[in-house]
């Protein structure tokens, strides 16, 4: 790796750090090499080694042999690592992360690409878009850059025609567009020749845009790591003398004596009482992100390694499934139902994959179901933990979002943490309800049952939108009140009517709307009735928590019928909505539905008619509910 004059990057104002992708012979090493003369970046006499290297090999000035530090590359005529050049503007400073464009050094290019702030993506202008052009639009989004300013390069090899720069113009954005990327930016330029990039281009005088430069200039950096709330991961307790000194790096954030302080994934919480240093004349009463540092508590509360230190009212997700984009590097394919290791700051975590919702043909970006992700593939994945994590979503906190998978000893991928369609769980820790008692009723559930002459309980149905809840759950009841049975539906339209009324759909009000239910039904089934519940309810987390409310009464039913069938149906046209982006946050289509493993009925609803169905259902009710005389 080649550093050139980082002397210039001396400054107050931190580096803007770019990252450079296209597809290879594109020309960004030329477009990078020439903006580095253009700005006066160039050490003395690297622009008088270059035209000379050019001529040897009778060429004409080649920009690009300024970046090629390695004489392998020069004889290869390609870029294979990633190199760092420092320059600067009036503004600020600025590192260049080149990236490879070779499929072969995609793991250089995404190592490469992690850390950058922004990027630019260079489109030959007679080529247009390539393989490699699209393959690297998505590393950009599967790395969470939002920043991406798009350079139609070699326009002098069209004629600086301006119809077919609008033409890759177009192409681009909406490719960029439907990964959720706006271009900041897309300008026309010439790299050989300098045109659009220090300044506009007199051979482009229909172009009123921005030259490169100024783009770059006009690009915001991201926050930095001490801008973050404070992330502060325990890497090991010490004890001397009388204190507990909790040791880690701050790895964004701040903190000071006399915080107060939430341990995650405990939930405790405790004040600093002192930091600790080595080496430093006198105590430090603020620490920030980048320091390694120790803290005393005025708590003895218990903390161990990989818990994660931060402030109160701020503080990361907790949760035991999230979803994450996924880099695969390992031997064997990543594969649903494998178990890995995952490491995150310094938390190391066994998950398991539960579910592989697309993978990323990197030779064509095309997209499909798959049960396995193959070496250099990439993917979007569910995982879950028996242990409950403390992490951050990679677009709120790349600190603590970024993960990597270890297979055996071998590092085997790495991975950006997405929190979208699942619910922060630490909200459903812990009551906030105080100075409460249970009451005890002088009728048990027994003599109610008699009197009813048949058992009491919960059947939660639970599907897809469509998959005939609401229907087989009335006809149920139907069924069984002609028989003389007390038995009521909970739907989840109706429920939403008065209940839950004050409730969105987002995951936090998805899981609080299951939660309130969980508790009704019990209150009903400890009344005698039996309880016949009609939700979707799509997080095992959630149903698992209203078993828990009553388990000796809970039985979850799954009413199975796969998407394509309960689009078919959809009665209130509301998977058709959810196709074209009406309603956000939809089961099956824009939030995930995790399937039940261990149902105590599953109901083939998706090939079975409607009687077939109800009378499944009150077999395995006069199973288990009917008292027998």
């Amino acid at each position: 790796m080649e550093t050139l004059n980082p002397e210039i990057a001396v400054t107050d104002i931190p580096p803007l750090k770019l990252v450079i992708v296209g597809h290879v012979d594109h020309g960004k090493s030329t477009l990078i090499g020439r903006m580095l003369h253009d700005t006066g970046s160039l050490p003395d006499g690297k622009v008088e080694a270059v035209k000379a290297m050019s001529e040897r090999r009778g060429m004409p000035m080649e920009w690009a042999f300024v970046l090629d530090a390695l004489q392998a590359e020069r004889d290869q005529g390609i870029t294979i690592d990633t190199t760092q050049i420092f320059f600067k503007t009036p503004r600020r400073p600025y590192v260049i992360i080149d990236a490879p464009g070779h499929k072969e050094f995609l793991k250089n290019m995404v190592s490469g690409a992690a850390s950058a702030d922004a990027a630019i993506l260079v489109v030959d202008a007679k080529e247009g878009v390539r393989e490699q052009t699209r393959r690297h639009g998505y590393i950009l989004h599967l790395l969470g850059l939002e920043k991406v300013i798009v350079c139609v390069n070699k326009m002098d090899l069209v004629d600086h025609d301006e119809a077919r720069f609008h033409e890759l113009e177009r192409e681009v954005t909406d490719y960029l567009s439907g990964m959720g990327i706006v271009p900041a930016h897309v300008l026309p330029v010439s790299a050989r020749h300098g045109d659009g990039l220090a300044q506009l281009s007199d051979n482009m005088p229909w172009f009123k845009g921005s030259s490169l430069i100024d783009a770059l200039d006009a690009t915001d950096p991201k926050p930095l790591p001490v801008e973050l709330p404070l992330r502060f991961p325990i890497q090991d307790v010490y004890k001397f003398d009388e204190r507990r000194i909790l040791a880690g790096r701050i790895e964004s954030g701040k903190i000071s004596v006399g915080d107060t302080l939430m341990i995650s994934p405990s939930n405790a919480r405790a004040k600093v009482q002192t930091i600790e240093t080595w080496s430093t004349p006198a105590p430090l009463v603020t620490a920030s992100a980048g320091q390694s540092i120790g803290i005393t508590l005025d708590d003895q509360i218990f903390v161990e390694r990989g818990h994660v230190v931060s402030h109160v009212e701020d503080a990361p997700v907790e949760t035991n499934v999230f979803r994450a984009r996924i880099f695969w590097l390992g031997r064997a394919p990543l594969e649903v139902g494998r178990r890995y290791k995952l490491k995150l700051a310094t938390m190391e975590h066994a998950v398991e994959v539960q579910a592989i919702e697309k993978v990323i043909n990197v030779e064509d970006l095309t997209d499909k179901p798959a049960e396995r992700i193959e070496r250099n593939e990439v993917g979007e994945v569910v995982f879950r933990a028996r242990a409950v994590l403390a992490l951050d979503e990679f677009k709120d906190n790349p600190r603590l979002g970024r993960f990597v998978l270890i297979d055996g000893y071998d590092m085997a991928g790495g991975g950006l943490v997405s929190m979208d369609g699942f619910p922060d769980q630490r909200k459903r820790q812990a009551p906030t309800s105080q100075n409460i008692f249970a009451v005890e009723h002088r009728v048990d559930t027994d003599a109610r049952w008699q009197a009813n002459n048949h058992k009491s309980g919960i059947l939660w149905l639970t599907g897809l939108s469509g998959s005939g809840k609401s229907t087989l759950a009335l006809e149920l009841e139907h069924q069984l009140f002609r028989r003389g049975w007390q038995a009521y539906v909970l739907d989840g339209d109706n429920i939403r009517f008065g209940l839950s009324a004050d409730l969105g759909f987002s995951p936090e009000d998805r899981a609080e709307n299951i939660r309130r239910v969980g508790e009704v039904a019990a209150l009903f089934a400890r009344a005698g009735v039996l309880v016949i519940t009609a939700f979707i309810s799509p997080y095992r987390e959630d149903r698992d928590r209203a078993r828990a409310v009553a388990p000796d009464l809970f039985h979850e039913v799954y009413l199975k019928a796969n998407l394509a069938v309960c689009e078919t149906r959809d009665p209130k046209g509301l998977y058709e909505k959810a196709r074209k982006g009406e309603i956000a946050e939809f089961t099956g289509i824009s939030a995930p539905y995790e399937e039940p493993t261990g149902a105590e009925l599953e109901v083939e609803t998706g090939t079975q008619s409607l009687a077939e169905s109800t009378e499944q259902l009150l077999r395995y009710v006069d199973a288990h509910f009917s008292l027998k005389v």
